[in-house]
């Protein structure tokens, strides 16, 4: 007994459709790093807005349980928008066109005739089809790329500093300029730093003034200020006064 044939392709060029029950499985949802181009159908047929979708059913990311493949078994455009908004999941729309370098195919999940809810996007650049990556891939891996620089940028800096304070260190005997130039620099140094304090006291406010003495505390006089062995020679002993210790608010033990 003979095998039916399959039935031919709606549309010049588009592959026919395989046979039901032997639908391949639907594709995956990250395939950005794959690319898809089938020159020998490139040089066969015009790739314009009207032939476009037949290329790319051809790819591994087309969905064949879509409603466009359904429109296609019909005998209809599998682009035609009045029919796929009377239709339920999931669908391919063609969004932007720059024939013939450039389509954008967008896949989305229709629950009704205003309902709809995008899910990937994909685009055909010179007769290569890919993935458009998602937003939060690329800003993850730009994120990744400025990190990578930073952290090398950081790696560099770190391995010239310490060659140079290597090399500072095997330079035990350096050049008579060079130390005429350091002690340049230090003298700047201190004067800077000396112009610092001077600003900082102008700032500070003034000294106050001393404290009282306490009640019962004798300051000394001229005749007390004489040295101690023109005193001890005259015979006259100072007593020792302590006014924290006799005089003062706490009454400590006197030692």
């Amino acid at each position: 007994m003979a095998t039916p044939l399959p039935p031919p392709p709606p549309f010049d060029g588009a592959a026919p459709p395989p046979m039901s029950g032997s639908l391949p499985p639907p594709p995956a949802t990250d395939m950005t790093g794959i690319c898809f181009r089938d020159q020998l159908w490139l040089n066969s047929y015009p790739l314009d807005r009207n032939l476009v979708f037949d290329y790319f059913a051809l790819s591994p990311f087309y969905d064949w349980s879509c409603n466009n493949e359904q429109l296609r078994l019909r005998g209809v455009h599998p682009l035609d928008a009045s029919q796929l908004t009377k239709m339920t999941g999931i669908e391919y729309t063609l969004s932007e066109v720059m024939e013939p370098h450039l389509f954008v195919i967008r896949k989305q999940k229709r629950d009704g005739p205003d309902k709809v809810t995008h899910m990937l996007t994909y685009y055909i650049l010179d007769g290569s089809i890919y993935q458009a990556p998602q937003l939060c891939n690329v800003f993850a891996s730009r994120i990744g790329r400025a990190l990578y620089y930073v952290s090398k940028a950081f790696t560099t800096a770190a391995s010239k500093l310490e060659k140079i304070g290597y090399d500072d260190a095997e330079d035990e005997n350096p050049p008579i300029d060079s130390k005429s130039s350091k002690e340049a620099i230090d003298i700047k140094e201190v004067r800077r730093i000396d112009h610092i304090l001077a600003s900082l006291q102008r700032k500070l406010p003034p000294t106050p003034p001393p404290p009282p003495f306490p009640e019962g505390y004798i300051p000394l006089t001229t005749e007390t200020d004489k040295p101690a062995e023109t005193q001890q020679a005259a015979g006259e002993v100072v007593p020792s006064i302590d006014p924290i210790i006799d005089q003062g608010p706490s009454k400590r033990m006197k030692f």
